[in-house]
């Protein structure tokens, strides 16, 4: 679209009064590493490593390498109580965030549709009122045209000798 005089060009202009809500635990440091930390959990990377860790553990106190924590692996427990009560808070935030910006985005979008929407409805109507005019004009060049035709008989009859007068 080209820059109009009273048209808003920048496409963006709806979303940026919600660029706060960009980072999802802010911007300071510690809210980057959380995010981070709370992006890690689930991704393969994690999950896999999770696992080897956790079959090294079993395995090597299953079968005597070391014996500090035995069945029923008590400390293990507790490492993933631990990692649940960091985990489950900063994913939640995570998902509370994301909702928020969504929400943030959606409402951005409908009013940029909304805006849109006016524009076509202004666009329909000078539209309309182009055509209207255009109808005018074709009626106004019709008669004209018959006027003009209407006149050039006239000319005609009295300047050109009609096949009666010759005879």
């Amino acid at each position: 679209m080209s820059a109009q005089p009273g048209h808003d060009s920048d496409h963006l202009r709806f979303h940026r009064q919600h660029e706060h809500l960009s980072k999802t635990f802010g911007a300071d440091t510690f809210g980057l590493k959380a995010e981070a930390f709370a992006r890690f959990f689930g991704t393969p990377l994690f999950l896999g490593a999770q696992t080897v860790i956790v079959a090294l553990w079993i395995g090597a106190n299953v079968w005597g390498f070391t014996h500090f924590d035995r069945y029923p692996f008590i400390l293990l427990n507790l490492a993933f109580s631990l990692q649940a009560a960091y985990a489950a808070p900063l994913i939640l935030l995570a998902q509370t965030r994301q909702a928020e910006r969504d929400k943030a985005h959606n409402d951005a979008d409908a009013r940029h549709r909304e805006a849109l929407a006016q524009q076509a409805a202004r666009h329909t109507a000078q539209m309309m009122e182009l055509l209207r005019q255009n109808t005018e004009l074709t009626e106004t060049t019709k008669q004209l045209v018959e006027r003009i035709d209407k006149l050039t008989a006239e000319v005609h009859g009295h300047l050109l000798p009609t096949p009666q007068d010759s005879q």
